[in-house]
């Protein structure tokens, strides 16, 4: 398509899409074949008529935008496939010495003056679905009568007061997460933290046979838009004009995670490497578990460090991959940015993350009709550490990567493992080793059937690992010490009495115990 062509078929108000996006246009014209060239012209008229059907003027421009992001990830998406872009594998490395660093050789001091530079950034846009949920996740019971949001709110809080600084709390959120959440950090009002929002975009799911997008206008049902991953934090910070109002408050650096990373809290010593090191961006990395193979890794590719995914990788050496001798690390998504570094990298449309083909149903309008196979096109804002100068990893101890993706890590983080000080947790230093590691089967999967089956949490101090499947319910005051393995029988249920004591113990059947 041509150069003319692209000027022609944008939508009126494009021409900061066309500043930031035209050499890239023409730089990727040599790459595209004649479909390729086809796809994308129709996908760029199906967008002028999503954006026609916006008639505020504010939120038009606002959509426009968007849209032309996507098509910019679109197109590129076209270009990767049309060349069979694939990673080579043998330009791969695991990283240098200097690529990443050990947590214990970082400065002792943790200089305080720095924290007037910094805001703490949560990707706020998943729902609690998967865990059987309505509304963010964020607002899940995980400690004490408090969500993810009140123990991210409570740590920042001491932070003000015990350092006598401002840091700002920022949320970036969804459209499926927005206005719950406006609801929701109104009872922190008051409060000594200030609270700042914003939404990342809102792209159009892409119909796999047709290339075209889901949505016939801008304000098509939920289900023909998605939130493209948190990739896109770069984009919609900087789109949202967060970027620039923490900037004219002083704040330079950002520390993001995941709203659902209980062990994701600020680290002076983290901060002031950064600063020392002048580093645009740092990923926090943690030993690799059996638990962890899937994890993304970070290499290193021609001298340069890079985020692998596993979606990356040739099916050959998935298991290369996986491996712990060659990968030692992982990627906790705990990421420290220069926000003057991410302002100059969007202005500069320097941005290629690698693009994340997310390949889904969505149920036809009519009954009878097959569900309909839709395309979403994402970026993980880890696979953005190759845009940044001297950006490396640092390797953190695993208390910094305490997810809560299932009611097995529910568990885990509600247990007398952990206690609660200032909204963090802090692990039972009568432990001994990491964390146990914690099985519960599909009968535990909503957060509805965790709390019904198992009403009190046991205690795990001294548990190394859980199984549970099928229908089982624990009584009060239980005890796991060990290996406890405990599998109910189909159509049969295993029910634990009230005070317990298992250890290195297997439960099958319909077995009931009588004694303990």
């Amino acid at each position: 398509m041509s150069s003319e062509m692209a000027t022609h078929l944008k939508p009126n108000g494009g021409a900061e899409f066309e500043k930031r996006h035209h050499g890239k246009t023409q730089s990727h014209v040599a790459f595209e074949n004649t479909s390729t060239s086809v796809a994308a012209s129709q996908m760029r008229n199906a967008l002028n008529n999503l954006c026609d059907s916006v008639t505020d003027p504010a939120e038009k421009q606002r959509f426009e935008t968007e849209m032309d992001n996507f098509f910019a990830l679109f197109r590129r998406y076209l270009n990767d496939k049309a060349k069979g872009n694939e990673i080579e594998w043998s330009r791969i490395a695991p990283p240098k010495p200097e690529q990443v660093v050990a947590y214990n050789d970082l400065p002792q001091q943790e200089s305080v003056e720095f924290l007037n530079k910094l805001a703490v950034l949560k990707l706020n846009g998943g729902l609690g679905t998967s865990m059987g949920c309505v509304g963010p996740k964020s607002v899940i019971e995980v400690r004490d009568g408090m969500s993810f949001l009140d123990l991210s709110v409570r740590q920042i809080e001491y932070l003000n007061r015990t350092y006598g600084v401002n840091v700002p709390f920022v949320l970036m959120n969804s459209f499926n997460t927005d206005s719950d959440t406006a609801n929701i950090i109104k009872k922190y009002e008051g409060h000594n933290i200030d609270i700042m929002t914003f939404n990342q975009s809102r792209y159009p799911r892409v119909l796999k046979d047709s290339l075209l997008p889901a949505p016939k206008s801008a304000n098509s049902q939920i289900s023909d838009w998605y939130p493209p991953g948190h990739g896109d934090v770069f984009e919609s910070l900087y789109n949202s004009g967060i970027l620039d109002k923490l900037l004219e408050r002083g704040v330079e650096i950002v520390f993001l995670s995941n709203a659902d990373n209980l062990g994701a809290v600020v680290d002076l010593k983290i901060l002031q490497h950064m600063v020392d090191t002048k580093a645009e961006y740092i990923m926090e990395l943690t030993d690799k578990t059996k638990a962890d193979v899937k994890g993304g890794t970070i290499i290193d590719y021609e001298g340069q460090a890079r985020l692998l995914e596993i979606a990356q990788v040739p099916k050959e050496h998935v298991n290369e991959f996986k491996s712990i001798k060659k990968f030692k690390y992982f990627n906790t998504n705990n990421i420290w940015m220069n926000l003057r570094a991410v302002k100059r990298i969007v202005e500069n449309n320097e941005l290629a993350m690698e693009i994340i083909p997310n390949g889904k149903s969505i149920p036809a309008d009519k009954k009878g009709e097959a569900d309909v196979s839709i395309v979403q096109l994402e970026t993980a804002v880890g696979a953005a550490i190759r845009h940044f100068n001297n950006a490396h990893g640092v390797n953190v101890p695993r208390r910094r990567f305490l997810p809560v993706k299932t009611c097995s890590d529910l568990m885990l983080v509600k247990s007398d493992l952990y206690t609660l000080k200032h909204g963090q947790l802090i692990m039972d230093p009568n432990r001994f080793g990491p964390a146990p590691l914690i099985k519960l089967g599909s009968d535990f999967k909503k957060v509805s059937s965790f709390q019904s089956r198992i009403p009190s949490i046991p205690k795990i101090l001294e548990l190394d690992h859980l199984t549970i499947t099928g229908p089982v319910n624990l009584g009060r005051g239980v005890t796991f010490k060990g290996t406890v393995i405990i599998v109910a029988s189909e159509g049969q249920t295993i029910d634990i009495p009230p005070g317990s004591i298992l250890e290195n113990v297997v439960v099958q059947g319909s077995l009931r115990l009588l004694e303990h």
